[in-house]
C-alpha cells in the first residue's frame, strides 16, 4: 500500500505501512483522489517548515472502509473529504471549549501526517460526509472557496462595495467568485490575457492588467474612491506592492497565502494610510457551508484546467510543479486518482 513520507528536502520515500482503526470512534479511509498542491510543493522544496518524516498531501477525497461502532452519522461506503485542518488544542480558545475559534490551526502534511497513501485512520469528526451531488473534483476545491468564504467574513464589506483580488488564478478566481456571490464588487488584477478572460466568463465584470493604465482603470471603477479592500492572492505573480495602491486611506489589506511564503509589505506605505493588514491561510470551520455553496452552485469551477493522473512519479511531479520551472503543468489542477 502506498505511502509517501518526506524525509527531508526533496527526499520523498514511498514506505508501505498496513494502518488499522483503534478505537470506536475512529475510521479508515481509502483515498480516492488527492489534490497536488502549491502547500504540498512547498513543503517538498523546503520552503515550508516541518518535522521529518511527514506524510505530504493537503486535499483528498476517499471513501470510508470501516467504521468503529461510536462513529455517528458515517459507515462504511461513505464518500467523504479528508479535513486538512485541525484545532491546535493548546491555545487558550481550544481550552476554553471553543475550538472553532483556534489561534493555531494545524495543516495536514506540516502539522500532522497528510493524505498522500493510499489509506489514512483517522477520527470520524475529522472528515465530511459528501452529498452524492458534490463531485470529487469540486471537493477538492473545498479549501479554497473556504478560504474565500473565511476573507469575505473578516472583511465585513457591505453589499455593492468594492475588493481588488490581486492575481487571477486558481484562487483568485475563486476568491473572487465567492465575493461576488456576496454582492460585493471584485476587481481582478493579473498580467495574464487567459485568467483575466476566464473572470469575465466567470460573471467578474472587472479584469484588468496590471500595467500603467490599473490605478486609472480602478478609479474608474470605484467611481474616483478606490477600493474598499485588497486581496493578494496565493500563486500570484505580481508585487504585493500593488495592494496598497489600490484601496482607500483606512481600508483594509489581506494576504491569501501561506505565512512562510508571504512577500514583504512595505510598512511605511501601511501606516502612512492607516491600513489594516490581515493574513488568511487556511478554511478551518467552513467544510459544511462550502458543501452548501457547492450544492446551490455558488462557485463557477468550469474554468478550472485539470488533469487526472493514475500513473505517476511523485517526486517528478513535485519537482514540475515548482514555479522556478516554468512547466504547463504549474497553472493546472493536478490530481492523482488512488483508487484506479
Amino acid at each position: 500500500m502506498d505511502n509517501w513520507i518526506l524525509k527531508g528536502v526533496k527526499n520523498l520515500a514511498n514506505q508501505p505501512a498496513s494502518v488499522n482503526i483503534t478505537s470506536p470512534t475512529q475510521i479508515k479511509v481509502k483515498v480516492s483522489h488527492l489534490l497536488l498542491t502549491e502547500y504540498d510543493v512547498m513543503l517538498y522544496n523546503g520552503l515550508t517548515e516541518t518535522a521529518y518524516p511527514r506524510i505530504l498531501g493537503r486535499i483528498a477525497v476517499g471513501i470510508v472502509t470501516e467504521a468503529g461502532e461510536k462513529c455517528y452519522g458515517i459507515e462504511k461506503g461513505t464518500r467523504v473529504y479528508l479535513e486538512p485542518a485541525r484545532a491546535c488544542g493548546e491555545c487558550l480558545p481550544c481550552k476554553s471549549g471553543k475550538a472553532k475559534e483556534c489561534r493555531g490551526v494545524l495543516a495536514a502534511g506540516k502539522d500532522f501526517d497528510g493524505f498522500m497513501r493510499d489509506f489514512v485512520v483517522c477520527e470520524y469528526n475529522e472528515v465530511a460526509p459528501l452529498p452524492a451531488a458534490v463531485d470529487d473534483f469540486h471537493t477538492l476545491c473545498i479549501e479554497t472557496i473556504g478560504i474565500a468564504q473565511n476573507i469575505y467574513e473578516k472583511l465585513q464589506l457591505s453589499a455593492g462595495q468594492k475588493v481588488a483580488v490581486i492575481g487571477g488564478g486558481f484562487s483568485g478566481n475563486i476568491i473572487a467568485q465567492v465575493l461576488l456571490y456576496h454582492k460585493i464588487v471584485p476587481i481582478v488584477i493579473d498580467n495574464s490575457p487567459a485568467n483575466l478572460e476566464k473572470a469575465k466568463k466567470c460573471g467578474i465584470y472587472y479584469a484588468f492588467s496590471a500595467d500603467d493604465d490599473l490605478r486609472e482603470n480602478v478609479k474608474t471603477a470605484t467611481a474616483g474612491s478606490l477600493c474598499d479592500a485588497a486581496v493578494y492572492c496565493s500563486g500570484s505573480r505580481l508585487p504585493v506592492s500593488l495592494a496598497p495602491r489600490l484601496v482607500a486611506d483606512g481600508k483594509s489589506l489581506v494576504l491569501s497565502v501561506q505565512s512562510t511564503n508571504a512577500p514583504a509589505l512595505d510598512v511605511s506605505s501601511v501606516i502612512e494610510r492607516n491600513l489594516q493588514v490581515f493574513g488568511v491561510n487556511n478554511a478551518y470551520g467552513y467544510t459544511e457551508a462550502v458543501i452548501n455553496m457547492l450544492m446551490r452552485n455558488a462557485v463557477n469551477l468550469d474554468f478550472i484546467e485539470k488533469e487526472v493522473l493514475t500513473d505517476f512519479n511523485l517526486s517528478e511531479l513535485l519537482d514540475e510543479k515548482s514555479p522556478l520551472t516554468g512547466s504547463a503543468r504549474q497553472g493546472k489542477m493536478t490530481v492523482l486518482k488512488m483508487i484506479i
